[in-house]
C-alpha cells in the first residue's frame, strides 16, 4: 500500500523520489561509462597499426573529472601520444609523398558513442 502523503508535504516527498532516481540513474550511466572506455581502449588497441606493438599496448583509460552526478574519462596513449594524429590523418614524408592514414581511434570512438546512447536509453526505459 502506498505511503500517505498531505498537500503541504507532497512537494518533498516528489523530490526524494525524483533524487532517490537520479542517484540510482547516475550509479548505471557511471557503468555504462566505464564499460565504453574498456570498449574504445581494446576496440583502438586490436585495430591500432603494429610495428612492433609498443604502439598497441601504450592506450590507457584515466578518470578526468568525476563528481556526484558526472564521469569524464580520457582514452589516451601513455608514451607514444606523438604518433597518434600522425598515424590516424597520415603525414608528408621527408623526401616527399605521403604516408596513407590508418584510421584506429575515430571508428573506435563512433562505435562507442553508438553503444553508450544505447546502453544509456535501456538503463533509463528499464
Amino acid at each position: 500500500m502506498a505511503d500517505r502523503v498531505t498537500v503541504d508535504s507532497l512537494a518533498a516527498a516528489v523530490m526524494a523520489g525524483l533524487t532517490e532516481y537520479a542517484n540510482l540513474a547516475t550509479d548505471e550511466l557511471k557503468k555504462a561509462v566505464r564499460k565504453a572506455e574498456n570498449e574504445v581502449k581494446k576496440d583502438i588497441q586490436a585495430n591500432a597499426p603494429k610495428d612492433t606493438g609498443a604502439y598497441q599496448k601504450s592506450w590507457a583509460v584515466k578518470n578526468t573529472k568525476e563528481t556526484a552526478n558526472s564521469l569524464a574519462v580520457t582514452v589516451y596513449s601513455r608514451n607514444r601520444y606523438q604518433l597518434t594524429h600522425l598515424l590516424e590523418f597520415g603525414h608528408a614524408k621527408r623526401g616527399g609523398g605521403r604516408v596513407a592514414a590508418q584510421q584506429h581511434i575515430a571508428p573506435a570512438e563512433e562505435s562507442a558513442i553508438e553503444k553508450l546512447e544505447k546502453e544509456i536509453q535501456k538503463t533509463l526505459e528499464g
